[in-house]
């Protein structure tokens, strides 16, 4: 192994290298290493210190060198790829540590990945962190059972610290194959255009690294549009020969082709975005296929914003064949995506056909409401009794247009309606809906009670009107309502009760009416009650009344029973029991006397309880008086004598001075007081009223 090495005047200076192992068979120059490989093995030398620094043994001796000669390429100025035979090897040269020097080079070689292929290596390449591998392939004949030579490959494969992993392979066709052999293939490399050149006594292939317009090609021509349509957005910055809009019809098509109709219109919202040209070419592209329905979920209804015949298109197909489909767009989609007077012409036109269908009613309802022809929608949804006809009138402010359509509302919802009508008195007036509601008096009722309810006195012009709805349709509210309004008129009710028998509702009136011995005679003689006549009567707590009620009961023993029982508090029970015939036989009598005895004494025992608690009471508040009227009365000079209004004291403390100061806390100079008279010697308080004379008017007088 010479090198030569230009010196001084321009002559060349040789020098040896290596010798004495046979032929050379390749070397590698990159920066300050060379590497060469002879018979023996792979040899790097270090021109800076003019140093060999290892040899790499070859490792299968039994192969021809000749024949299977070794690859070498630099990966980058410091690693060495070796291929020889089956076997790679990849060398990083590395620095050696100052102390470990001696007499040993300033550089060693380490080998970071060592692994066998399945093949024989005719030439290596780098490939960023992957390798290029160019192999002679040899199989053996099924039928011969002799080996031949089979074309050779070219392989990407991944090293890993003790084996690889094969990224991709393919087989060359080069012309001759058949009878080459390992010798004659050979791979070069340009680093910068990253081009790969596969040399055979034939041919010389140029092989270049796949962009992502390759794989694009690749993935169009297997059909895979997903993963093309993927792998263009994914690198869309690097594309040069294709564009995504293009893939993406293109993958369209092939949906549609394939019937995957609702696939294909799925796509179209993320190929399609907002190019409204786009749009209506693949809507009549569907609408050739009959396929409207599928792509119609997914145009777009705001940005962009297609023709209006696109829309309309779409909504006539539904309303040929499912009502359904064309009442959910019609919900889903805005109002003003379409001609709104078409599709209402269209409509009707149906509903002619079949006119009681609730959904074509129901979108036609809404059709007018987006055209804010408010009164049709409401006719229509009153028909429909839909639950929305109260929002629709309340955001809308619809009163004007239902007050000639009361009745279907209390028809569809009493309880709601009648709210609404109460909410907004002033915009439908108390009188219009009771007009409106006259032949209909079940309802009528309804409103006027809830109205009643919500205040006594608005609705009390017809006050005598209800009692006969009352009476006809809510016999149990009739009696509450009697006691709670004061504008009914007592002898048209009166008159209503009698007539219908009401005997609890009519004992009431009389007694309202100031007839209380006729109330309590018809709780005698209709219910039969005594428990009921003797509450009416502790009710009045009239004396008669007790009379009328003993008089009618004398004759009858559960009758005088029931008294015995009830009247001990109200009525001397003596009364009673003088009255009772001798041998009448009164059934429970003993307990009847028993509870009477036991109500007296517990009467008995609440006086005295009473007594005791009041002369406490008293006796206590006595002592407080006292100790209240023995406490001190502060005299200062701001005190004045409420008779002559001067100081109460004298300006010279030294003169002597007389004062009367009474418990009322007023003020008076002595000689200021009126002079006692001889039946009446005690004082009084001028200014306290003789007549709320009491222990608190008593007098204190200070001398001095």
């Amino acid at each position: 192994m010479l090198l030569f090495e230009r010196s001084w005047m321009s002559r060349w200076k040789s020098s040896v290298l290596h010798e004495g192992e046979g032929n050379i068979r390749s070397v590698k120059w990159r920066g300050h290493l060379i590497a060469w490989a002879n018979n023996m093995g792979v040899k790097i030398f270090d021109i800076t210190s003019k140093q060999r620094i290892t040899n790499v043994p070859r490792d299968d001796i039994s192969l021809r060198p000749d024949m299977y000669p070794c690859s070498l390429c630099w990966k980058d100025s410091v690693t060495l790829i070796i291929g020889w035979g089956p076997s790679v090897k990849i060398c990083s040269v590395k620095e050696r540590h100052a102390s470990e020097m001696r007499d040993l080079p300033s550089r060693y070689v380490e080998i970071v990945s060592q692994f066998e292929t399945e093949f024989y290596i005719s030439g290596l390449a780098p490939l960023c962190d992957q390798l290029v591998v160019l192999s002679y392939v040899k199989e053996v004949s099924e039928k011969t059972e002799r080996e031949y030579c089979a074309r050779p490959r070219l392989d990407i494969i991944q090293p890993l610290s003790e084996t690889c992993e094969e990224i991709s392979s393919d087989a060359l066709t080069v012309r001759g194959f058949q009878e080459n052999e390992c010798r004659d293939y050979h791979l070069e490399y340009s680093e910068g255009e990253s081009l790969f050149y596969i040399v055979s006594p034939r041919d010389v292939v140029v092989a270049k690294e796949r962009d992502q317009d390759d794989h694009i090609d690749w993935l169009l021509e297997k059909k895979k549009y997903e993963e093309a349509l993927m792998a263009a957005e994914i690198s869309q910055k690097n594309i040069k020969r294709h564009k995504i809009l293009d893939i993406g019809l293109a993958y369209i098509n092939h949906l549609v082709e394939k019937g995957e109709y609702d696939i294909a219109a799925r796509k179209c919202q993320k190929i399609l975005g907002k190019n409204a040209a786009l749009w209506e070419y693949e809507v009549y592209k569907f609408k050739e296929i009959g396929q409207l329905k599928a792509i119609s979920p997914y145009l777009p209804r705001g940005d962009p914003v297609l023709k209006p015949l696109i829309y309309e298109m779409i909504l006539h197909e539904f309303l040929e064949s499912d009502y359904e489909g064309f009442a959910t767009l019609i919900r889903e989609w805005p109002g003003d995506l379409y001609n709104n007077s078409v599709i209402v012409q269209a409509v009707r036109d149906h509903l002619k056909k079949d006119s009681q269908n609730r959904t074509l009613l129901k979108t036609l309802a809404e059709l007018y409401t987006y055209d804010k022809n408010y009164g049709n929608a409401l006719e229509i949804y009153l028909t429909l009794r839909h639950k929305d006809v109260f929002q629709l009138i309340h955001k809308h402010n619809l009163f004007s247009s239902i007050k000639d359509k009361i009745v279907l509302l209390m028809d569809f919802d009493s309880e709601k309606a009648v709210d609404m009508l109460l909410d907004n008195e002033d915009k439908i007036s108390i009188k219009k809906v009771v007009e409106e509601l006259e032949d209909r008096p079940e309802l009528q009722h309804v409103y006027l009670h809830k109205l009643f309810k919500r205040d006594h006195h608005k609705g009390q012009r017809y006050h005598e009107k209800q009692i006969s709805l009352y009476a006809e349709f809510d016999r149990p509210n009739l009696l509450p309502f009697l006691r709670d309004s004061i504008h009914c008129p007592l002898e048209k009710a009166l008159e209503i009760c009698q007539q219908r028998n009401f005997v609890e509702e009519t004992v009431y009136l009389l007694s309202r009416m100031g007839n209380s011995r006729s109330a309590l005679k018809m709780i005698m003689e209709e219910l039969h009650d005594v428990d009921k006549a003797i509450d009416f009567a502790k009710e009045q707590d009239d004396g008669e009344l007790w009379e009328d009620l003993i008089l009618y009961s004398i004759d009858k023993p559960p009758f005088i029973t029931g008294l015995l029982n009830n009247i001990g508090t109200h009525v001397d029970p003596i009364l009673l029991i003088h009255r009772i015939k001798e041998g009448m036989e009164i059934p429970n009598l003993r307990d009847s006397l028993v509870k009477i005895l036991q109500d007296y004494n517990l009467q008995i025992l609440l006086r005295e309880g009473c007594k005791k608690i009041l002369v406490a009471d008293s006796l206590s508040l006595l002592k407080k008086m006292h100790r209240t009227q023995m406490k001190g009365i502060l005299v200062d000079e701001e005190n004045i004598c409420e008779s002559c209004l001067s100081p109460i004291l004298p300006s010279d403390a030294a003169k002597p001075f007389s004062m009367v100061v009474f418990h009322c806390r007023h003020m008076f100079h002595k000689e200021c007081l009126p002079m006692t008279s001889m039946n009446s010697p005690v004082q009084f308080c001028n200014i306290c009223s003789a007549k709320h004379r009491g222990p608190g008017s008593a007098i204190l007088e200070m001398k001095k």
